[in-house]
């Protein structure tokens, strides 16, 4: 078992940055992939970003490349979603999900066994 908490949601206005984390416990951090999805309401759960588990591997969504950074410190178990000049669209709830995987990197929340309880993030206009 994998445990996930996110935290560094807020509100922000439009142009602005954000820096989310995810603390992971149980399973070694370390072995894992990692990704960030969101869930803006009324929408599906949509894929981020994700890195794989020493972090020379990473895969953003288009909306978000260039503006995002995702990143791991497997010597803290923590997992970082560094955010910049965040946009309105970019309002939703962000998770941190753990793959079974070290390597391989997965677009598909359904891979992904382990979630946080997520964070919310309002970008405002």
């Amino acid at each position: 078992q994998v445990q996930l908490v996110e935290s560094g949601g807020g509100l922000v206005q439009a142009g602005g940055s954000l820096r989310l984390s995810c603390a992971a416990s149980g399973r070694t951090f370390s072995r894992n992939a990692m990704a960030w999805f969101r869930q803006a309401p009324g929408k599906e759960r949509e894929f981020v970003t994700a890195i794989n588990w020493n972090g020379d591997t990473t895969d953003y969504a288009d909306s978000v490349k260039g503006r995002f950074t995702i990143s791991r410190d497997n010597a803290k178990n923590t997992l970082y979603l560094q955010m910049y000049s965040l946009k309105p669209d970019d309002t939703a709830v962000y998770y941190c999900a753990a793959s079974a995987s070290g390597a391989n990197l997965y677009r598909s929340a359904g891979i992904y066994p382990y979630w946080g309880q997520g964070t919310q993030v309002t970008v405002s206009s």
